[in-house]
């Protein structure tokens, strides 16, 4: 089941042709997206999702997006629905324009699609790949529908068994996941890198730090050889324990995991838009 809307039109049939081959988002990548997860019809932290869409727009150098218009989006397609559990994506990209790299001097484009979100196991595996974020770049820390870097990564993980893919850093400190921040805890420490390490700002990662509380600073890639527990947060996964890392298994989910993960869980059922 999927539904689709585009640039204020609720589509009938999500399978027809819904933006311009030419839209800048398809041709280049240049766009800005939210992942949102919908639970019972209503989506969760959505204010923050759509502040740092803004900020991830800006960011790019799109035009500011329209977030009552996006919220009007999120309204009319969710009228009715009736999944219990669904993954929402909100993308924003330059538009159509001309083929290169160039933008053109069409309106951006805004589309917002829902479809079901299966129950995603208690633990999982991951595994480092060989290649680095650059905390420095042009995109560090904005949520760009330029994707492929984490697709290749993903499809890494997905050869040896795994789920998620992680980075470390261009100085060899651990950054992230392709679509997920990592915690671990040393010495009875819960700690997570500083998102001046390259990673996103995740947010249910701000949430488990506010929520639970928890340390941010700079740790070799090489924590994770000495790690007692490793967990992954997302907004599809929530607090998900890992069992083990390239192949080094570990008790999951731990102590610190469980307690973390109760407080995400009860504390996000009282406050649907914290």
């Amino acid at each position: 089941m999927l539904r689709l809307w585009v640039n204020g039109e609720l589509k009938t049939d999500p399978d027809q042709p819904a933006i311009s081959p030419l839209d800048h988002g398809i041709t280049v990548g240049d766009g800005v997206f939210e992942t949102v997860k919908v639970t019972d019809g209503v989506p969760f932290a959505l204010t923050r999702h759509l502040e740092r869409l803004r900020a991830s727009a800006t960011g790019l150098g799109l035009p500011e997006p329209d977030l009552e218009f996006a919220r009007r989006g999120v309204a009319e397609i969710l009228e009715s629905w009736s999944v219990p559990r669904a993954r929402m994506r909100i993308t924003y990209t330059g538009g159509p324009a001309p083929l290169g790299s160039e933008r053109g001097d069409s309106s951006p484009t805004l589309l917002v699609a829902v479809a079901e979100m299966p129950e995603r196991p208690e633990t999982t595996a991951v595994v480092t790949v060989p290649w680095t974020r650059n905390e420095r770049g042009a995109l560090t820390g904005l949520k760009t529908t330029s994707y492929a870097e984490n697709v290749r990564a993903l499809a890494y993980a997905a050869e040896r068994g795994c789920s998620e893919a992680i980075f470390g850093n261009t100085v060899g400190d651990l950054c992230e996941g392709t679509g997920s921040n990592i915690f671990v805890v040393v010495d009875g420490r819960l700690l997570t890198p500083p998102l001046s390490s390259g990673c996103l700002a995740g947010i249910t990662r701000a949430l488990v730090l506010e929520w639970y509380g928890g340390d941010e600073t700079d740790l070799p890639l090489s924590v994770l050889d000495e790690a007692d527990e490793v967990f992954l947060t997302s907004t599809t996964r929530d607090v998900q324990a890992v069992h083990a890392v390239d192949g080094r298994r570990l008790k999951a989910p731990g102590a610190h995991t469980v307690k973390v993960a109760a407080t995400f869980a009860e504390r996000a059922a009282a406050t649907p838009d914290p």
